[in-house]
């Protein structure tokens, strides 16, 4: 089912029953109500979250499960979070959890949030005072707050504010059961689940923090180490070079990871990323005793300074670090054994985990870390799991937008004509892209990209402008159905494939969703221009016209006979042409037809 490793406090009731206390080496996780007779998306962890209240379990298909730390009934089983909405994202605190729906609406709970029923969910985000400003598009969970970000960027804090954490003085507003502004043009929210601060990055990379401060992790420098409360939002000097991938707080220090610039691009070099922390010596990484850091300083190990950071997690006390080249690297507190090593010692600075053998073991680039509060999860989860998220990731790269709207005021804006195709209906008699662009026409710049991105990302960004394009917009019709008649269509395609004095045209748009090979051909800075390419010459004409269908419908169809030369030439091809980051994968579908063929005709 799913590749996921868990260490640490396993506190009641116990996350993994039949276990101790402490785990203290890293083992396999089992859920305790698997069923074989799911389907795959109710099986696939898309993401976990965990906090001192408890951990949740985000899948594949957008439902969830969460285990409570409810210490008066420790036989407690997991269970089903009932949301009607489908889940894109889980944050849990330390006694709150939120969710946020592909909708853009957020549920919370917990007994700040909803104190005459902490245990029921309720949408915080219908609870923001400015109507246009409900729709959110990422929720992040402190210690005892829970942080916005809404589509027109502005960001908001709910629950405690005791250390200035929603950036208000305390004595003013100790606490708040509704959202309140924070910041306004905001690009990003840092926090973590047992952190009592926060860090806001605007458009232009600049950051704020407030908040808790006794041990200088929010990084303000020596000059303000006496200030245990930042109460309002406050710009962090001396920021490293480079742009700010991420940041994870604990309660004691906060992690920071900076993408540098390429040195030498004629080497084709990846951006380097390192991290930097700030706070108490014990947990920072640094490796020094009684020194607490004040500012953002970079963390150094032989262990990764030749390897790039593919993930990293702050809990409580400790930090959880996954590189390039398949490392588990960890630091700071390890009591419960959150840092897997085999022991309960703290380690003051970057030490190696050992790890069992992974099942994808071969595909580091897609396994996460996530640190609880004292426990840590190690899971696989697809980064190009359908080609919905595929959309919405190449919605940006503009060297394939081939259309041109124009706004009210004369501005251009380039589009994808291929995207916008999967998203708008595309009825014979009417044509969607011309009554898009009469609509664009009379929007500012501003209202037009809110558009573009609604479209895109398949959200409703501003109530107002969806009701005026709701009509045009495909509700109804799968992705895929669209990309079936683009099969049909040889105006959609642009690129060559030869095989056997036979040509075979591809959108490359298509390609780039479903091939590793081929996102590295045409997005690399010294791409091939050329239009065609001599490949897959060894593949029969059956298997060839299954690899077609497949590349644009994610299906096998249905009279195709599977037989066990098909699935050794695809699977020669599979790897070749880097064809596992989809899921369905085309292996496990050709796998589960021959089984399914099989069982079929024994049964006759």
């Amino acid at each position: 089912m799913n590749d996921c490793l868990f260490f640490g406090l396993n506190y009641s009731p116990k996350i993994i029953k039949n276990e101790p206390y402490k785990i203290k080496k890293p083992i396999q996780f089992k859920f305790e109500n698997e069923n074989e007779n799911e389907n795959e998306n109710e099986k696939q962890i898309k993401q976990i979250s965990s906090g001192y209240s408890g951990t949740i379990f985000l899948f594949k298909n957008g439902k969830a499960i969460e285990y409570l730390n409810d210490e008066n009934d420790p036989n407690q089983n997991p269970s089903k979070i009932q949301i009607e909405e489908n889940i894109q994202k889980v944050t849990v605190g330390y006694q709150n959890e939120a969710i946020l729906t592909k909708e853009g609406n957020v549920f919370a709970k917990g007994k700040d949030i909803n104190p005459n029923n902490p245990k029921e969910f309720i949408n915080i985000s219908s609870l923001i005072e400015d109507t246009n400003d409900r729709i959110i598009k990422d929720v992040v969970s402190g210690y005892n707050s829970i942080y916005l970000l809404t589509s027109n960027q502005n960001a908001y804090g709910i629950g405690f504010n005791e250390y200035g954490q929603l950036g208000l003085d305390f004595e003013t507003l100790e606490k708040t059961q509704k959202p309140i502004l924070m910041m306004k043009n905001v690009s990003k929210i840092f926090s973590g689940n047992s952190s009592d601060c926060v860090f806001l990055l605007n458009s232009n990379q600049e950051l704020f923090g407030c908040g808790l401060n006794r041990y200088g992790q929010i990084g303000l420098g020596e000059s303000r180490r006496n200030e245990t409360r930042i109460q309002k939002l406050t710009k962090i000097q001396n920021i490293p070079k480079g742009k700010i991938i991420d940041i994870k707080c604990g309660s004691y220090h906060s992690i920071m990871l900076i993408e540098n610039e390429i040195e030498n691009e004629i080497e084709n070099q990846n951006p380097k990323r390192k991290l930097y922390s700030c706070g108490y010596s014990s947990f920072n990484g640094l490796g020094k005793i009684y020194q607490d850091t004040y500012e953002f300083t970079e963390i150094k190990s032989y262990l990764f300074e030749n390897d790039n950071i593919i993930d990293f997690s702050v809990g409580n006390r400790h930090t959880l670090i996954l590189t390039s080249n398949s490392k588990l690297i960890g630091f700071g507190d390890n009591y419960y054994g959150q840092l897997g090593t085999g022991d309960t010692e703290t380690k003051l600075i970057p030490i190696q985990i050992e790890l069992p053998k992974l099942r994808f073991n071969e595909d580091i680039s897609n396994y996460h870390v996530l640190c609880g509060y004292e426990r840590t999860f190690l899971y696989y989860s697809l980064s190009f799991s359908n080609l919905e998220e595929d959309l919405i990731k190449l919605f940006e790269r503009k060297e394939f937008c081939d259309i041109s709207f124009k706004t009210k005021n004369g501005e251009i804006i380039e589009a994808h004509k291929l995207i916008l195709k999967y998203r708008l209906n595309q009825n014979q008699n009417q044509n969607e892209i011309e009554k898009l662009q009469e609509i664009i026409s009379k929007k500012s710049i501003k209202e037009s990209n809110q558009i573009f991105e609604m479209i895109y990302l398949n959200r409703i960004i501003n109530p107002k402008l969806y009701s005026e394009i709701k009509e045009i917009i495909n509700s109804i019709e799968k992705i895929e159905e669209t990309m079936k008649r683009i099969y049909l269509n040889e105006n959609e395609k642009d690129f060559i494939i030869e095989r056997k004095e036979k040509k075979y045209k591809f959108p490359k748009l298509i390609l780039i969703m479903r091939s590793e090979l081929y996102r590295g051909m045409f997005l690399s800075v010294t791409e091939d221009k050329s239009n065609k390419v001599k490949d897959y010459s060894e593949l029969s004409n059956k298997s060839f016209q299954i690899f077609e269908y497949w590349i644009y419908s994610n299906q096998i169809k249905d009279e195709i006979e599977i037989t066990q030369e098909i699935i050794d030439e695809l699977q020669i091809g599979i790897d070749y042409f880097q064809l596992n980051q989809t899921y369905p994968n085309l292996f496990d579908l050709l796998i589960r037809k021959f089984n399914n063929q099989n069982q079929n005709q024994n049964q006759n």
